[in-house]
């Protein structure tokens, strides 16, 4: 039975790799985290409170489990505080991936590296696996650092490079752009949306899938893994709008030069998708396909 560790688990990407391993009856996971699990399903699966900014907690979990993979989604992901919170940045995005690699290393285990669109400076778009980095950010910087580490320490990885990740699990830590502007349609808000970014927003399930896809097949080389469909954040809001029924007229076209964010964002990223396609059988849904299934986990989750 192949033994795999999910850091992360409490996330919306975390918790949905937890749905999809538990329908696997030939693979045992750690689902790890801080703090307590918090999947509806918690009695179901084996989960370890982890810190994995230390190294010993690093070093005892994988001795006393000894995995074959390690699937690495855990990160500091809001861009704005990295910005500001260089430290903490860091100690997640890039010494936590220096232990876990090192321990990958020691154990001789795939290690399976989530990572983010945000590495490049997003001149162009969609992306193939070859575009070359250039982070407009400290995230973005601490993100390809991250990268780094896992093609310079291991012999066996994969990474997996997604963009805008939306999703919805029983207990959100926090919100994410589909979720927000529903939220913000239904109340009528008035919502100055920028034109001028442009993405292939992912479906946790999809990104989860992807995932498994790069784990089962022990796949080796980056990868990219995200929606298929390309679209502004303005369109994205608006097809929210339109699939949920809610009335748009409150959104308003708005340039990324007048938000006071503390953090730049690349204008255009979105990625291609073929390799992932072609060598992991990756298939995503449409992005109304995608909200269809949020939807219908709302509604379950009510």
């Amino acid at each position: 039975m192949k033994k795999i560790i999910i850091t992360g688990a409490n996330g919306l990407l975390g918790q949905k790799l937890i749905d999809l391993y538990l329908s696997q009856s030939d693979k045992q996971i750690l689902a790890t985290g801080i703090g307590p699990c918090r999947h509806p399903r918690r009695n179901e699966i084996a989960y370890q409170a982890l810190d994995i900014t230390q190294t010993d907690q690093v070093e005892q979990v994988f001795e006393a489990f000894q995995p074959d993979c390690l699937i690495h989604t855990a990160a500091m992901t809001n861009v704005d505080a990295c910005e500001s919170e260089h430290e903490q940045c860091d100690a997640l995005n890039v010494h936590a991936v220096d232990h876990l690699a090192k321990a990958c290393n020691r154990y001789n285990v795939h290690m399976v590296h989530v990572s983010t669109d945000f590495i490049f400076d997003g001149s162009h778009g969609p992306l193939d696996e070859q575009a070359t980095p250039n982070p407009l950010s400290y995230y973005g910087a601490s993100k390809l650092k991250g990268e780094q580490i896992v093609q310079e320490q291991l012999s066996h990885w994969a990474i997996l490079r997604t963009v805008l990740v939306y999703g919805v699990v029983s207990d959100m830590s926090r919100s994410n752009i589909v979720l927000w502007a529903k939220s913000a349609l239904e109340k009528q808000q008035l919502m100055k949306v920028v034109d001028d970014q442009f993405r292939t927003p992912t479906l946790a399930e999809d990104l989860a899938m992807g995932c498994f896809l790069a784990e089962d097949k022990s796949a080796q080389g980056i990868y990219n893994i995200s929606g298929k469909d390309f679209m502004s954040i303005f369109e994205l809001v608006n097809r929210v709008a339109q699939f949920f029924k809610l009335e748009a007229n409150g959104v308003e076209r708005s340039s990324s030069s007048t938000l006071n964010q503390a953090a730049k964002r690349p204008p255009i990223t979105g990625f291609i998708i073929d390799k992932a396609q072609k060598e992991l059988g990756y298939a995503p849904h449409s992005f109304e396909e995608g909200l269809a299934l949020v939807q219908s986990q709302l509604l379950s989750h009510t």
